[in-house]
């Protein structure tokens, strides 16, 4: 039952429901939003470690033969954030039962898909009161075997920023173009000349990316359009880079505006910040997962993928990691079919992680 972020009220239903039925000695439990916040009481607590699960689906049609298949037409876990409360609710699990010496928090965050809600998480009274010392997540990786996580100090995911640019002109028949300004050309030129903005305004030995994914305009093939939008994104890997590529955008949407003779403006939708692993702990978990568990551990390259955790680990000890989960379709895909092996080898990981962590 995927819903879409800030929207996700049966699937808090069904996660309370699961929470309330395990032993409640040791938990305290939350909401806020749609999402929700688990405590549970160390034995003797000296610190609280942070366990963050995502919640939320996208829009976006599901065509598996599973038998757990999407029940809401139009939407589908197409991220795995399905398997990521699985693997949230096997620790709880566990620790309801087991509780570690340290404080666990364990958030279900929504609208991580956007508009975004783990900045406002941590903004919350709620978290305020049980803030954590230092925070883990993981995400899954259908290009990684089960078996294998990866990870790396530093870096791992992009600043990310959507992008709508809306034009409006003066719309006409066809037939008489000098009495109108056409926003379908005028969009088309914008289009071509933010292809420049990496190519020449982005150190070479930096990365960064603009893709327009979507481009509206028009009523009919007779009239010339009044109106267009572009509908895209923009990923760097600095928050510097990050600020130069929008004010070049910002310039070269007033010369369109300008050129054409027409009325812009710009929306920059949800901005997610960097995944920036905390060095030592991320070099601890690494070491300690290769020691004395039999998962193989990658040391991987950064990505441009966006993740609103990077909010989390801004001004928390924290990290992320890759979780393998062999899927011959990728994230977003319709037929993404995660390897459900992968549950069980991130709840063990996790577990003997937090208890080690804990002592």
């Amino acid at each position: 039952m995927p819903e879409k972020g800030f929207q996700e009220t049966k699937t808090q239903g069904y996660l309370l429901r699961y929470i309330h039925n395990l032993p409640q000695d040791h938990i305290e439990i939350k909401t806020w939003e749609t999402g929700i916040f688990v405590r549970v009481h160390g034995t003797n607590p000296t610190k609280t470690i942070g366990y963050r699960a995502d919640i939320d689906g996208l829009p976006i049609t599901e065509e598996t033969d599973l038998s757990f298949h999407s029940l809401h037409e139009g939407m589908m876990h197409a991220c795995g954030h399905d398997m990521h409360m699985s693997i949230a609710l096997g620790i709880l699990t566990h620790f309801s039962q087991n509780p570690a010496s340290d404080n666990i928090l364990f958030m279900f965050q929504p609208a991580e898909e956007g508009p975004g809600g783990a900045l406002p998480m941590i903004q919350s009274e709620i978290f305020k009161a049980w803030k954590p010392d230092m925070i883990v997540a993981l995400h899954i990786a259908p290009e990684y075997p089960v078996g294998t996580i990866a990870t790396k100090q530093g870096l791992l995911f992009a600043n990310t920023s959507e992008l709508f640019i809306d034009l409006k002109g003066r719309g006409g028949h066809a037939a008489y173009p000098h009495q109108t300004n056409d926003m379908v050309v005028a969009a088309c030129s914008l289009v071509t000349q933010l292809q420049t903005v990496i190519a020449r305004n982005v150190d070479p030995l930096d990365s960064a990316v603009i893709t327009i994914g979507k481009i509206t305009g028009g009523t009919v093939q007779n009239i010339i359009a009044e109106r267009a939008r572009l509908e895209g994104t923009i990923r760097t890997l600095s928050v510097e880079s990050m600020k130069k590529v929008k004010e070049r955008i910002e310039a070269l949407v007033h010369g369109v505006e300008v050129g054409y003779n027409c009325q812009t403006t710009i929306d920059y939708g949800s901005m997610y910040h960097q995944v920036d692993n905390d060095p030592t702990l991320t070099e601890e978990f690494m070491q300690y997962v290769s020691e004395n568990t039999n998962v193989r551990v990658v040391e991987c390259k950064e990505a441009m993928t966006g993740e609103d955790y990077g909010y989390m680990i801004e001004n928390i000890p924290g990290f992320m990691f890759w979780l393998g989960a062999e899927s011959p379709y990728g994230l977003h895909h319709s037929k993404l079919n995660p390897n459900e092996d992968a549950i069980g080898v991130a709840i063990s990981t996790i577990i003997s992680y937090f208890n080690f962590k804990a002592n």
